[in-house]
């Protein structure tokens, strides 16, 4: 008899925490999760485009588990400050320039001339090397699930003369924005770099705070930064990478099937990212060829950006944030001839 009941207690008890569970599973697929996303990009901005077919496929895909909210032109703030909000878990994502606060290593892939075109970093970003340095940004609380390439690569205006050697550049301010890399690259080339938020970079060339910017074309259409400048030089001297920053502790507390959704939809997302925005380049040249005088700088001119970019390099290379290795790694992965 005793042994009846104890087995009758047990199968009760087992019933009990089996219906708890059930309970709980069903709460766990009834909860709705906020993702509250912002960036600086204007809402017709290719970034935006993206972020708008990110919505669409992850509320379907996650059958409104999921809710995304969208805030473009800076709405959320600068970029520096939705950043901040994404580590604190105010916000739960964003997209921009300030990657080295994630990871240093993203540094890698902004090195001045490392890439010959921006298929070849998205190349590499895709590879073994890349996703590494998406799994170390855990370390800083984010999460980078994907990451893509931050438009075409970047050129140069200003309104004092076109740049078409190295020594054209000596001497002039130049707004970068705060990434540690671009400034060490001007001052390399020999200009004065000046940090300046990207929503107040126009009127930092309208007022002649600074005399040029640098950016993809996309960005120069998208902020209009070609009506106070004068001269557009093309000299695709750096590609910028685009990962998709998302609060670590917001993502971890989410089920394991839409710790999967979300994963496969930001991935596909950064693809249609490079598509889009890479595609677009062209588009928006023949728009600033209206707008705005533009030389292309010769190939045998650039030469002397390309050797001043090596002290850059070594830079890195002698404060540890990544190895001569990694560098040729990163190239050979693209296709790329080793530098040495």
């Amino acid at each position: 008899m005793k042994r009846l009941l104890l087995i009758l207690l047990s199968l009760a008890v087992l019933c009990t925490f089996a219906l708890a569970k059930g309970q709980e599973e069903v709460a766990a697929e009834k909860m709705v999760y906020a993702f509250k996303y912002g960036h600086t990009q204007s809402e017709k901005h290719p970034r935006s485009k993206s972020m708008e077919f990110f919505k669409e496929k992850l509320e379907k895909a996650s059958n409104g588990r999921i809710k995304v909210e969208l805030y473009f032109s800076g709405v959320l703030g600068k970029e520096a400050e939705v950043m901040d909000m994404v580590k604190t878990g105010a916000v739960q994502g964003t997209r921009g320039g300030l990657w080295e606060r994630a990871n240093k290593m993203f540094l890698l892939y902004a090195l001045p001339f490392l890439f010959e075109n921006p298929q070849q970093a998205a190349v590499t970003m895709k590879s073994d090397i890349g996703r590494s340095i998406n799994e170390a940004a855990l370390d800083s609380g984010y999460y980078v699930p994907a990451c893509g390439v931050a438009g075409g690569a970047r050129q140069i205006t200003n309104n004092v003369r076109p740049i078409n050697s190295i020594g054209d550049l000596k001497g002039l301010k130049i707004r970068t924005p705060p990434i540690d890399v671009i400034v060490k690259s001007f001052k390399a080339f020999g200009a004065n770099p000046q940090q300046v938020a990207y929503t107040e970079t126009y009127m930092a060339l309208k007022t002649g705070v600074v005399d040029g910017q640098e950016n993809p074309f996309s960005n120069i259409v998208d902020m209009k930064f070609y009506e106070p400048q004068k001269y557009l030089s093309v000299v695709n001297w750096e590609v910028h990478p685009d990962p998709l920053f998302i609060n670590a502790d917001w993502y971890s507390n989410l089920p394991d099937d839409l710790k999967a959704i979300f994963d496969s939809v930001a991935e596909a997302t950064m693809e249609y990212s490079n598509e889009v925005w890479l595609s677009s380049e062209k588009d928006y040249r023949i728009v600033l060829q209206k707008e705005i005088e533009i030389n292309d700088v010769p190939k045998e001119n650039l030469k002397g950006f390309v050797e001043a970019g090596r002290q850059v390099y070594q830079y890195y290379v002698d404060k540890g944030y990544f190895t001569w290795e990694e560098i040729n790694k990163a190239r050979e992965v693209a296709g790329l001839k080793l530098i040495r």
